[in-house]
């Protein structure tokens, strides 16, 4: 397994490991982590380990026209207690998405460092995220935040997601729902198979297929 050392650079894709590991080590600057989304690899660790950088043999993707809404889900669509915003909350949805308890899994993988890495991205203007709120009063002054997602936009018609938290059923859908149809991406980029992600339409491709369009 390649150490990464203080230079910007990454192992040919085909290096990788059957489990999709590419190299270790390294930081999580803002330089680096675009080069390494610019080239279809993600860090991906726990607190406490060494940051582990991956690029998948089959990546999870949702080509938009594909997205699949259940008639339910069209009712919470069309919802108006739900309001949609786009970057105006971003450090909130990151510390949800982070602290946020999930069935089956102990801990999360967003790290402190993570946390911090990605507000910096997002300052950037790199890192958005999409807000699901709830309207609490009828005048609308008053909302809690309910729902979100966050990952990173290259800039080229990717959307490459990272995480998304629901405390309401439903409002991470609601979100990504968004990104899909109401945003311009070619593709958004789920990294790893999720059935959650599958039911609504994202598949499986080959990192070969995914890097040549990574390249436009």
């Amino acid at each position: 397994m390649i150490w990464l050392s203080e230079k910007i650079e990454f192992p040919a894709p085909e290096t990788a490991t059957q489990d999709g590991i590419i190299a270790l080590g390294g930081d999580l600057s803002e330089e680096r982590l675009i080069y390494a989304y610019q080239h279809g690899i993600f860090p991906w660790f726990s607190q406490d380990d060494p940051i582990v950088w991956y690029c998948p043999p089959e990546r999870m993707v949702l080509y938009p026209n594909e997205i699949k809404i259940s008639k339910s889900m069209r009712k919470v669509v069309a919802d108006p207690s739900f309001s949609i915003t786009e970057n105006t909350a971003f450090d909130q949805v990151i510390h949800q998405c982070k602290s946020i308890k999930r069935k089956d899994e102990e801990g999360t993988w967003i790290t402190n460092d993570m946390e911090e890495a990605y507000k910096k991205l997002h300052l950037r203007g790199v890192a958005k995220s999409i807000e699901v709120w709830k309207i609490t009063t009828e005048d609308s002054q008053q909302r809690e935040l309910v729902g979100g997602l966050y990952g990173v936009d290259l800039g080229n018609g990717v959307f490459c997601g990272e995480s998304m938290f629901s405390k309401l059923s439903n409002t991470s859908k609601l979100a990504f729902v968004y990104l899909a149809t109401q945003l311009s991406y070619k593709l958004i980029d789920c990294q790893v198979y999720n059935e959650h992600l599958a039911s609504l339409g994202a598949r499986e491709i080959s990192r070969d297929k995914f890097l040549s369009l990574l390249k436009g």
